[in-house]
């Protein structure tokens, strides 16, 4: 039987991560006048992690608290905003351009950062957080000891000086993912769906996508987060370009819009790095002339000039410089602009194991053994067979093994969709799969640790088979599944 995960209690009721309780730790250390010293993630050297900081700089290391770099900190201090904190030493660009897509959510950021604590009313040194993590939102207890050097946080900085959400929230993160060093180099999809656990979709924008840019405004309508990361050049390195775009770099989607310039419509993206400064300077960045050929209101709407890191640029100009763009929602409606009451979101927890990891579909002999889903997509009305936008959107996302998230390489897997009938038995044998031919190319089998496929299907019976790329290899994974179930509601005007 498969273990469905109960997606609205899982965001309502958090998992405790590593047993800790917030509210009884924070109610004995009041009650003790003590601060809250975190022994699962102790402020020394294994927290940082190994690769970040020379010998030198790290005997320089003083973990400090808020309380004791300034004289009045603030959690949050007037709201959060993408434009609060600046990157430090740590190669997290992914993660923070992440955090830069949840500030224009309140009800994300309130799941993320709970709003019962700060530095005044109650403080004992402790503080938590929120995250998605495989199939389950989980509450991360930290102590607030910040690693510093001659008193400056070394990594991720607010640029006032008395705010502290962004190092906290890295800190918890950090504590998540094994370490500082544990969060260097990744892709925004992950942190996106640890923020929010939503629908998401990866696109590659460098090929043709002819609803790429319906696909991009109706997310935005949708209240989606998103982000993008550039190609990796010649070298590992952050290289700046010529035109200000840095190589191998992720960066937040902050706006979405169209304006008319010389008689024309102008397709317009706003992106942020996650530096805080360094822009794009071509058309339509805060120096271009081009702003010149607005309207008075579009101006002022959208023009400003400040080198702040954001930056608008032509749809063209970020296809040709952008290399993935990635979109998180709680619904998958963006997919086909319908009412989100007409999807339906299931999340399955499962694993391969000595039975059940039967390899690729090259192992036909042992392919049968992987894990089996049967899903139902339902005929849209009685006069409409045919489905008229994508309707089913599958993710599989394998679970890590080592405690430390770069510790170890992820297995390559995919999945691939077959049309069944309902009157087919329950477990599809090996002669099934050799017989039959999957309603789509099979997805290929990478080593990311999600992959995702969005089709548009007819009314039927489907069978989900997730699999590893070679046979025996074992691990733990969620498969999410997301499917039109009706037909009926508004869709969003384009």
């Amino acid at each position: 039987m498969h273990n469905e995960v109960d997606v609205v209690d899982a965001r309502s009721s958090p998992v405790k991560f590593l047993g800790q309780n917030y509210h009884e730790l924070h109610r004995d250390f009041i009650q003790h006048r003590a601060r809250f010293l975190d022994n699962t993630f102790l402020p020394m050297e294994s927290s940082i992690g190994p690769g970040i900081l020379s010998a030198e700089e790290m005997a320089r290391v003083v973990w400090m608290r808020p309380t004791k770099m300034v004289n009045n900190p603030y959690l949050v201090l007037d709201g959060e905003s993408r434009f609060d904190y600046t990157q430090g030493e740590l190669g997290d660009c992914w993660f923070l351009a992440a955090i830069g897509a949840i500030t224009f959510q309140k009800g994300i950021m309130d799941q993320v950062i709970p709003a019962d604590q700060s530095f005044t009313k109650d403080y004992a040194g402790i503080f938590h957080f929120r995250f998605w993590r495989f199939g389950k939102w989980i509450d991360v207890v930290i102590d607030d000891k910040l690693p510093t050097i001659n008193g400056e946080l070394i990594f991720v900085k607010c640029k006032t000086q008395n705010e502290f959400w962004p190092a906290l929230l890295e800190k918890a993160y950090a504590k998540v993912c094994g370490s500082y060093a544990d969060m260097r180099g990744g892709y925004v999809s992950e942190a996106l769906t640890d923020f929010t656990g939503g629908a998401h979709i990866t696109l590659r924008l460098q090929e043709d996508h002819p609803d790429l840019w319906s696909m991009i405004h109706r997310a935005a309508q949708y209240s989606s987060v998103m982000g993008c990361g550039t190609p990796q050049g010649a070298t590992p390195a952050n290289k700046e370009l010529s035109n200000g775009i840095v190589e191998g770099h992720a960066y937040t989607v902050t706006g979405v819009t169209k304006v008319m310039s010389q008689n024309e419509s102008v397709k317009l993206v706003r992106l942020l790095n996650p530096w805080g400064h360094t822009e794009w300077n071509g058309d339509w960045s805060d120096m271009s002339p081009l702003w010149n050929t607005v309207d008075a209101a579009t101006y002022t709407k959208l023009f400003h000039s400040k080198n702040d890191g954001e930056f608008w640029m032509a749809m063209e100009d970020f296809c040709a410089s952008f290399a993935t763009l990635d979109i998180c929602c709680f619904t998958a409606a963006f997919l086909d602009g319908s009412s989100p009451s007409t999807w339906t979101s299931a999340l399955y927890e499962g694993c391969w194991d000595a039975n059940t990891a039967g390899g690729s579909m090259s192992y036909a002999e042992s392919f049968w053994r992987n894990p089996q889903y049967r899903i139902k997509i339902p005929a849209m009305s009685p006069d409409q067979q045919e489905p008229q936008g994508l309707n089913l959107l599958v993710s599989l996302m394998q679970k890590p093994v080592s405690k430390h998230r770069d510790s170890q390489p992820q297995l390559h897997i995919g999945f691939t969709v077959f049309p069944v009938s309902m009157k087919d038995q329950k477990l599809f044998p090996a002669s099934f799969f050799t017989s039959s031919n999957p309603v789509k190319q099979a997805q290929v089998c990478t080593n990311s640790r999600e992959v995702m496929e969005s089709y548009m299907l007819g009314p039927g019976t489907y069978l989900i088979v997730p699999y590893t790329c070679n046979p025996n290899e074992t691990t733990s994974f969620v498969l999410a599944v997301h499917r039109q179930s009706t037909k009926s509601g508004a869709y969003v005007d384009i």
